[in-house]
C-alpha cells in the first residue's frame, strides 16, 4: 500500500480556524488601502525569469541563491514570483497604467516563493500584502506610505514594535557611498565568504548580511547618511518632520540597506518585539529607477510589502475568530429536520450564520457538535416543539433556555 503524500518542505497548508486570522488581517489592510485611495492588482505566479535578474540585482541572495527557475517547454526560463514590486512595474508598463496625471496607487496579495532554510515564520511558499504608489517623488507621498502601513498593524493589533527609517540617498550618492565603503572593507579580515564576494561585486549588499561576525566588524564602518546630497538629505527630514508630526514613533537606523538592489531615498523596515533574529514583520521603500531599468519611463515610486507568515507569529490568538454570532439547530425526527432545513436557509437569508447536523443523531450529540463548531445559540426542534409551534433557544456560554415562536425565529435571532 502507497504511504501518504506529504506537502513539499517548506511549503504547508493553513488551515481553520487559523484562515479566520488571515482573513481578519487581509479584511484589515483592504479597509485601510480603500481609505487611502488603492486599487487592487491580481498578477500571475510566473513571470519571466529576466525580470527578476534585471530588477531585484543579479548579486542579490534572492536572484543568486533563492528563485524558483525552470525551463518551460519552449525553452523559455521562468521563474515563481519571489517578490511583487517586478511584477506590478511590469503590469503598469505593459497595460499602460503609469499613464495620466497623479499618483498610481495599487496594491496586491498573494504568494511569494523563495528557495531558502525553513524556519519559524519563514517559509519557501510565504504569502505578502504589497503596496505600490508610482508617479510622485514628493516626500509627502513616502510619508503617506509609512503612515499607510502603520495603520494596518495597529488594524491588525500587532503589539509592540519598531519602525526602522534610513535614507539610501540617490544612485549618486549610493555610488560615493559604496566607494567609501568598499575601501573600508577592502583590508577586513573574517568575513563571511558571501561577503568577502559582495564587497568588490556590490559592497552595499554588506550591510544587509545577517552574521553577527560580519555586523560586529562593520559597527565602524562609514554610514549612507554622510554620503547623502542636499537633495536627499533634505528630503528624508522631511519625510521624518512629517512622520513626527502626526505621532508616528521611528528610529534612525543607518545601516539599513534592505535585500533587493532597486531602492532609492527612503527605506524602512517595522520589527517586532519577540520574533528572535527574523523579526521583521513588514518594509519597503523607495525605487525611482526600477521603471527606466524595465524599459519604461523615469517613474518615481515607493511602497512596502507585509509578510503575513511572520506577523502571523505575532499577532492575538483570537484575531478573526468569533466575529458575528453563530446558530446550530438541533432536529430531533424527520419531520422537525425537515423544518429545521427550511429554517437554517432563511436564518442565512437574513444575515445569521447557522449550522446543523444531517445525522440524525441524539440531542447530547448534536449539543455536542454545536459546542465544537463555536455555536453561539442552539435551537432545539422536536415533536414537542412542533406540536407548541414553539422552538427552544438555548445560549451556550450560559445555558439559559427561553421559548420563542417558530415564525419568529428568524427576527429574533437577527436580533440578537
Amino acid at each position: 500500500m502507497a504511504g501518504k503524500i506529504k506537502a513539499i518542505r517548506g511549503m504547508r497548508d493553513i488551515l481553520p480556524p487559523e484562515t479566520g486570522r488571515w482573513q481578519a488581517v487581509e479584511k484589515a489592510a483592504r479597509e485601510a488601502f480603500a481609505l487611502y485611495g488603492y486599487k487592487e492588482l491580481r498578477l500571475p505566479l510566473l513571470e519571466r525569469t529576466e525580470l527578476f535578474a534585471r530588477a531585484i540585482g543579479a548579486d542579490t541572495d534572492i536572484v543568486g541563491k533563492e528563485m524558483y527557475t525552470f525551463p518551460d517547454r519552449h525553452g523559455d526560463l521562468l521563474t515563481l514570483r519571489p517578490e511583487a514590486t517586478a511584477s506590478v512595474l511590469r503590469a503598469v508598463l505593459e497595460n499602460g497604467l503609469d499613464q495620466g496625471a497623479g499618483v498610481k496607487k495599487l496594491y496586491t496579495l498573494g504568494p511569494m516563493f523563495r528557495y531558502e532554510r525553513p524556519q519559524k515564520g519563514r517559509y519557501r511558499q510565504f504569502h505578502q500584502i504589497n503596496c505600490e504608489a508610482l508617479g510622485s517623488d514628493a516626500p509627502e507621498l513616502d510619508a503617506e506610505v509609512i503612515l499607510l502601513l502603520m495603520e494596518i498593524l495597529k488594524k491588525v493589533q500587532l503589539g509592540a514594535n519598531r519602525l526602522l527609517v534610513n535614507s539610501l540617498g540617490c544612485p549618486e550618492c549610493q555610488a560615493k557611498f559604496k566607494a567609501g565603503l568598499g575601501l573600508f572593507l577592502i583590508n577586513k579580515e573574517g568575513l563571511c565568504e558571501d561577503c568577502q564576494r559582495r564587497r568588490t561585486t556590490n559592497p552595499l549588499r554588506v550591510l544587509d548580511c545577517k552574521s553577527a561576525h560580519c555586523r560586529e566588524i562593520l559597527k565602524d564602518a562609514p554610514v549612507l547618511r554622510d554620503y547623502l546630497d542636499p537633495d536627499c538629505l533634505a528630503h528624508f527630514n522631511r519625510v521624518l518632520e512629517l512622520l513626527s508630526r502626526f505621532g508616528v514613533t521611528y528610529e534612525e537606523a543607518p545601516r539599513l540597506v534592505r535585500g533587493l538592489d532597486y531602492y532609492t531615498r527612503t527605506a524602512f523596515e517595522v520589527v517586532a518585539v519577540g520574533l528572535g533574529a527574523q523579526d521583521a514583520v513588514a518594509g519597503g521603500g523607495r525605487y525611482n529607477g526600477l521603471a527606466k531599468e524595465l524599459g519604461g519611463p523615469d517613474l518615481p515610486a515607493i511602497g512596502f510589502a507585509i509578510g503575513e507568515d511572520r506577523l502571523m507569529e505575532v499577532l492575538p490568538e483570537n484575531l478573526g475568530q468569533g466575529d458575528g454570532k453563530k446558530v446550530f439547530l438541533a432536529a430531533l425526527g424527520p419531520a422537525a429536520l425537515d423544518l429545521a432545513f427550511s429554517l437554517l436557509q432563511t436564518l442565512r437569508q437574513a444575515g445569521v450564520a447557522g449550522e446543523m447536523d444531517f445525522g440524525n443523531r441524539s440531542l447530547k450529540a448534536q449539543m455536542t457538535l454545536a459546542d465544537r463548531l463555536g455555536a453561539d445559540y442552539t435551537v432545539i426542534i422536536g415533536d414537542r416543539e412542533l406540536e407548541t409551534g414553539k422552538a427552544t433557544l438555548r445560549r451556550m456560554a450560559t445555558g439559559d433556555q427561553q421559548e420563542v415562536a417558530l415564525s419568529l425565529l428568524p427576527m429574533v435571532l437577527a436580533g440578537l
